[in-house]
C-alpha cells in the first residue's frame, strides 16, 4: 500500500471509529499529505526514521512553529502506531523520532473592562433592529457568556438551548457532549435574536429555496447556518483592536472567559468541565496567564518590584 493510500484509510479510521473532530481528521491528514509530498509516493513499508526526521528538517528549514513540528510529529507518531497496529508495517519508524518541545505560548485576552466596552457596542447597534446586528449581538455575548468553541457555537440548533436554566448543549471535540451555562446579558441578547432576528434570516433561506440551516440557531444572511468563517471575521473586527495587533479569533474570547473566571475564584476543575477539556493541564495554562498579570501588577505597583 501506498503512503498516500494508508492517510487516507488512517483519515477514515480518525472519522468513523475514533469519532475526531473534522478540524482534527483535517490537520492530522494535511500534516501526513505534507509528508508524502516531502518523502514521495512511496510504498508505506518503506518509510524509515530517516524519512522522518528529513520531513522535520524540511519544515524547521521553512520556518515552522515549534507547535506545529510537535503537532507534525505527534501525527507521525499516531498515524505509524496505527500501521503498525493494522498489520500494514512491520516496524513502526516513528518509535525513536524527536521533535521539539512545545513553547508556553500564553493566550491573549481582553481585559473584561475592555470585552464590556465592546459587547455594549454591540448592543447599542442591535438596538436599531437590523437582524445582522442582533445576530451579531448574540453571536458576541454566547461565545464570552459560555466559553464555547466557534465550532459548537456554529453547531448549535435552536433546541439545544434551554431558555428556562440558560444552558446550551453543545457538541465538542471528540463528539464529546457537554451542557454549559450563560449570562444574563447574553439570555437576553439571544433572545431578541431569536424573536426578531433569526425570523428574517429564515425567511431569506426559504426564498432561495435551501433546506441548509433550517434547525440552526444562528443563521448567515442568506439564511443557511451561520460559519465559522463569519464568527472569525466578526470577532476579528470587533474585538481585534483590543486585544493587540495580529490576528485574533473567537478563541480570544474563550480564553477571555476562562481566565476571568479564575480571576473571579472559579475553582480549575469547573473551569476544565465548562471548557470541555479531557485533560486538566490543557487548563492550567489559563493559571500562567493570571499569574502572568499578577506579576505585572506587581512590577507596576510595588515600591520595591
Amino acid at each position: 500500500m501506498r503512503i498516500d493510500e494508508a492517510v487516507l484509510a488512517w483519515r477514515n479510521h480518525l472519522a468513523d471509529v475514533r469519532r475526531l473532530s473534522a478540524a482534527t481528521v483535517r490537520a492530522y491528514g494535511a500534516d501526513l499529505a505534507d509528508l508524502s509530498e516531502t518523502i514521495g509516493v512511496i510504498p508505506l513499508e518503506e518509510v524509515d526514521l530517516e524519512h522522518l526526521r528529513q520531513w522535520l528538517w524540511a519544515g524547521t528549514s521553512a520556518g515552522r512553529a515549534r507547535s506545529t513540528l510537535a503537532r507534525r510529529a505527534a501525527a507521525a507518531r499516531a498515524f505509524f502506531g496505527w500501521a503498525a497496529e493494522s498489520g500494514l508495517v512491520a516496524t513502526d519508524p516513528s518509535l525513536r523520532l524527536i521533535a521539539p518541545k512545545r513553547g508556553l505560548t500564553l493566550p491573549r485576552i481582553a481585559t473584561a473592562d475592555a470585552l464590556t466596552q465592546v459587547l455594549s457596542g454591540a448592543a447599542a447597534a442591535a438596538a436599531g433592529g437590523d437582524p445582522v446586528a442582533l445576530r451579531d449581538h448574540a453571536v458576541l455575548e454566547l461565545l464570552y457568556g459560555s466559553a464555547v468553541r466557534v465550532s459548537e457555537l456554529c453547531g448549535l440548533d435552536v433546541g439545544d438551548l434551554d431558555t428556562a436554566r440558560s444552558t446550551a448543549r453543545v457538541m465538542g471535540k471528540g463528539s464529546r457532549e457537554r451542557v454549559v451555562p450563560y449570562g444574563v446579558p447574553a439570555a437576553r441578547a439571544v433572545e431578541a435574536y431569536a424573536a426578531h432576528a433569526r425570523p428574517v434570516l429564515l425567511a431569506r433561506r426559504r426564498e432561495a429555496a435551501t433546506s441548509v440551516g433550517e434547525h440552526a440557531l444562528f443563521l448567515g444572511v442568506r439564511g443557511a447556518r451561520l460559519g465559522a468563517r463569519s464568527v472569525y471575521d466578526l470577532v476579528a473586527r470587533t474585538i481585534g483592536p483590543t486585544v493587540g495587533s495580529g490576528a485574533v479569533g473567537p478563541h480570544a474570547l474563550r480564553h477571555s472567559a476562562a481566565t476571568h473566571m479564575l480571576d473571579g475564584g472559579a475553582d480549575l476543575r469547573a473551569v476544565q468541565e465548562m471548557l470541555g477539556h479531557a485533560s486538566l493541564g490543557t487548563t492550567q495554562i489559563y493559571t500562567h496567564v493570571s499569574s502572568e498579570r499578577l506579576a505585572a501588577v506587581y512590577r507596576s505597583a510595588h515600591p520595591r518590584a
